[in-house]
């Protein structure tokens, strides 16, 4: 469930991270399905408007991306901080069962030290405190790795993909039973 990073932007489908995890789970013979909720420009406020329908059908393990988009315009932290949580609470309400996992994200300095610090220690910190596993880093090894990303900067190549997807996987592969 996340941005223009869950959804390949500027990639086949295919070649993003979500449908790479299934690749693993298949290979593995693991009874999940990966259901691909990624809408490029999604913001944690977009995102807890379209959770309903997301959330319309038994989710085992929530992967939640969200918030680049929100660091990228600005928008108060207090106000990603509130979504995301509130995203958390809603996975939680409609089927206690489900393992959530938080994407951690972070953002160039362009907004300030203050704003960037206080933005990466968003995922941390609301990890901890509803004891959801973290992904420190989303793109941890792809950011700012030219060739990596496509011509934006931002979202990564197919070889990016592949890296984000491992990166996910250390994190998905002990909660997947």
């Amino acid at each position: 469930f996340g941005n223009s990073l869950t959804a390949a932007y500027g990639l086949d489908v295919e070649e993003g991270f979500p449908n790479r995890i299934q690749l693993k789970i298949d290979s593995l013979n693991l009874d999940y399905t990966v259901i691909n909720s990624g809408l490029s420009g999604e913001t944690t406020a977009g995102g807890l408007n379209r959770l309903d329908w997301v959330l319309s059908q038994k989710v085992d393990v929530f992967v939640l991306e969200l918030g680049g988009n929100d660091g990228l315009r600005g928008i108060p932290l207090a106000e990603t901080r509130k979504n995301l949580q509130a995203i958390i609470d809603m996975v939680r309400s409609k089927n206690p069962e489900t393992e959530i996992v938080l994407a951690g994200m972070q953002i160039p300095p362009n907004l300030g030290t203050d704003y960037t610090t206080e933005f990466k220690n968003i995922y941390p910190d609301l990890a901890k405190k509803n004891e959801v596993a973290l992904i420190p880093f989303l793109l941890e090894g792809v950011a700012g790795i030219p060739e990596l990303n496509l011509e934006d900067g931002i979202h990564p190549t197919v070889e990016g993909q592949k890296i984000v997807a491992e990166t996910v996987w250390q994190v998905l592969k002990p909660i997947l039973k």
